[in-house]
């Protein structure tokens, strides 16, 4: 639903001053989110060293005259950045660097999205809408939504949007057909190289050859093959999946799409788990698409991210209420 066309909505980023928000920010402030009849404020959380920089992206923004922003606040403070927030996108994270175990970058990023996550419970709408995108994503999120008791789990996402849509981009290119002529694509699990593209229900005859021994590899290694390529991780589309995770979570969906929810138990994954799962949204809420019959490859991958998961959930168990 969107807001009355004279009242503005608040949406929150955190990570504010680094690259993923730099195309983020803009996206928001033109309506991409909310559409185009809705009013938007913008509150920009960073670390206090980072402010400064942030203070400069907000600039930028005021000079770019958005007919539909209606505000900029900039803050080291979670408690003011998520004061009546609609729509949360968690950007900053720890990045994870050289020589770094897994259990550390759990560690370190459990102490940030532990305080947001209690920030936003005690403060942020109670319809709020929060996606993670900073890594691991998915992990991030199940502590985000662990640190906010008062509001309902499924309110906390993780972003698997950039693999749904990094496996229609690898099937356009091998089909010649447009992205938007594919129907139920799903990426299952974990936004790690352990996911699972699957091509199963897909409108369209793959080579199995190059679906298993490239796509699939191919999509879960993107993300390395750019930083190897640019010199920096993804970004721009980074930013452009959040939009559109976030646009169709309020708007609504018809085909499938991937987006990393909260598990009921469903397809045997792990409930309370935030797992990739094909979903449509519907009343402004993702609905697990059920009765697909699985195949013993399916199971398998799917499987490995769960397990996955579990020893995530294990690493970080010691920081949840």
């Amino acid at each position: 639903m969107t807001q009355a066309a004279n009242q503005p909505v608040k949406i929150t980023v955190t990570g504010a001053a680094g690259n993923i928000a730099y195309s983020l920010l803009w996206r928001i402030a033109a309506g991409d989110v909310y559409g185009k009849d809705t009013p938007v404020e913008l509150a920009l959380l960073e670390i206090p060293q980072a402010v400064g920089a942030a203070e400069g992206v907000a600039m930028e923004l005021a000079d770019s005259a958005f007919p539909l922003l209606r505000g900029i606040t900039v803050t080291d403070d979670p408690d003011v950045a998520f004061k009546d927030t609609k729509a949360a996108f968690l950007v900053g994270a720890r990045p994870r660097s050289k020589g770094m175990e897994r259990a550390d970058l759990l560690e370190a990023n459990g102490a940030i999205f532990t305080v947001q996550g209690k920030a936003i419970n005690d403060n942020a709408a109670r319809d709020v809408r929060v996606l993670v995108v900073g890594n691991p994503a998915n992990t991030n999120a199940f502590i985000a939504a662990n640190s906010a008791p008062d509001l309902d789990p499924s309110q906390f996402n993780a972003l698997m949007r950039l693999d749904h849509n990094r496996t229609l981009s690898q099937l356009s290119l091998k089909t010649s057909r447009p992205t938007a002529e594919f129907t139920k694509v799903a990426v299952w699990g974990n936004h790690s190289a352990t996911q699972f593209p699957d091509l199963t229900y897909v409108n369209e005859e793959v080579d199995q050859d190059w679906y298993t021994g490239e796509m699939i590899p191919k999509v879960a290694n993107r993300g390395a093959e750019i930083i190897e390529v640019r010199g920096h991780s993804s970004a721009a589309s980074a930013a452009s999946a959040a939009v559109d995770h976030m646009h169709d979570w309020i708007h609504g969906t018809e085909d499938w799409r991937t987006a990393a929810v909260v598990s009921d138990g469903s397809y045997g994954v792990d409930e309370g788990l935030i797992f990739g799962f094909p979903t449509v949204a519907k009343n402004g809420t993702w609905e697990i698409v059920q009765g697909l019959e699985l195949s013993d490859f399916q199971k398998e991958r799917i499987q490995a991210n769960v397990e996955e998961l579990r020893s995530e959930r294990e690493a970080v168990q010691h920081l949840l209420k």
